[in-house]
């Protein structure tokens, strides 16, 4: 068992941690108060090469790996979690269902411009009745001729104001109370496609939560992802995929919580010594650096079988689960440790600590992981 870096992991480790402490952490407060989202930073990773990271060279990709793809995204959230969320969504539920389920035609035109950062990926799965049960999908794509007819809603979807096309779900065909659901890509600019940017979010602030409304959009038949029939099976997949990036994302928040608390405890002064003389602090900051260690191993574990071509559904799962759940542990007991200050927004552990409370939501709340876990261990 080998625990190092590879040379490649080491040098995209470096080149995303001196970018994002160097770029995306010195406007993470503003970002958050104005919710401005972070275009620009996007356009310089996509001038270092990091929005097709785990692709094909012959896309645009860099031909690299999911320990990578792991670790940028670690080093994002650290920096700025509305960041982090962005660049994991593009790449494992925008551009991965095109890579894994697309054409060679399809790869070609769709997830060329996703490596290249001409658009940034998305997938359009959550409805306002399909949450948890995303089986529970009533968007419909009715077949006429050559086309499909797409009509429905789709809430909480990442990054869709900046996207020029992106994977939906939906019914094409029904049998009682049995949905055939299939993936399909979509245009933004259909006509009858629109997009509503106008959450009032809890966190995230400066990432792009969006609502698609579809009335009567028109797409060739050509734009079917895979086989019809398989989209449910299709997302399962991808959110294999994307739980390893929420469990990255989860590292990288926590990271950024102790390492700010680790730092305030050794600053400040009570009862004449240093808050890191205390006992009740010190067990805080140990159980912080043993749980963020342990997180991080469960995440490039999964990584690491999902990179040898095995079975990862399990530790996809576990990974995101224990990750996502440390996180806010780990947030929240920052906060606890600054005081008083920790409530204000300048000490940004308050900032980490609403960003964490989302991982355990999103790709799957954490009672749906002990389900998938469950299941995966034979109950």
């Amino acid at each position: 068992m080998n625990w190092d870096l590879t040379s490649e992991q080491q040098l995209i480790q470096k080149t995303i941690r001196e970018f994002a402490e160097e770029v995306v952490a010195k406007g993470a407060i503003e970002r958050d108060q104005t919710k401005a989202f972070p275009k620009e930073i996007f356009q310089q990773l996509a001038e270092l090469g990091m929005l097709g990271l785990p692709f094909p060279e012959k896309y645009g990709g860099a031909g690299s790996d999911t320990i990578s793809f792991a670790i940028v995204v670690e080093e994002l959230s650290k920096a700025c979690a509305s960041t982090g969320i962005t660049y994991s969504a593009h790449i494992s539920l925008g551009a991965a269902p095109i890579y894994l389920f697309g054409t060679e035609e399809q790869k070609e035109k769709y997830l060329t411009p996703l490596c290249t950062g001409e658009s940034l990926g998305a997938f359009g799965l959550t409805e306002p009745e399909a949450g948890s049960d995303a089986g529970g999908t009533r968007t419909t794509a009715t077949s006429m001729g050559d086309f499909y007819v797409i009509n429905g809603n789709k809430c909480f979807i990442t990054n869709a104001s900046y996207a020029k096309f992106l994977a939906l779900t939906a019914i094409t065909d029904k049998n009682g109370s049995e949905k055939e659901i299939s993936a399909i890509i979509v245009p933004t600019d259909a006509e009858g496609f629109t997009i509503r940017d106008n959450y009032e979010k809890m966190g995230l602030n400066a990432s792009n939560t969006t609502e698609l409304i579809l009335e009567n959009v028109k797409v060739p038949k050509e734009n079917l992802l895979g086989k019809r029939g398989q989209g449910f099976k299709q997302f399962l997949i991808t959110l294999d995929g994307g739980r390893i990036g929420i469990g990255a994302m989860a590292v990288g928040i926590a990271q950024a919580a102790y390492e700010k608390a680790l730092k305030y405890a050794k600053e400040r002064k009570q009862f004449g010594k240093s808050l890191s003389h205390f006992q009740a602090i010190q067990f805080k900051l140990a159980d912080m650096a043993l749980k963020i260690e342990l997180a991080r191993n469960m995440v490039y574990k999964a990584a690491w079988l999902k990179d040898q071509g095995r079975p990862f559904t399990k530790e996809a799962a576990m990974c995101k689960l224990y990750a996502s759940e440390v996180c806010m542990e780990i947030t929240s007991q920052a906060v606890q440790i600054h005081g008083g200050y920790g409530y204000m927004r300048e000490y940004e552990v308050e900032r980490y600590m609403r960003d964490a409370k989302l991982l355990e939501i999103g790709e799957g709340t954490s009672e749906v992981q002990r389900m998938v876990i469950a299941r995966q261990i034979g109950c």
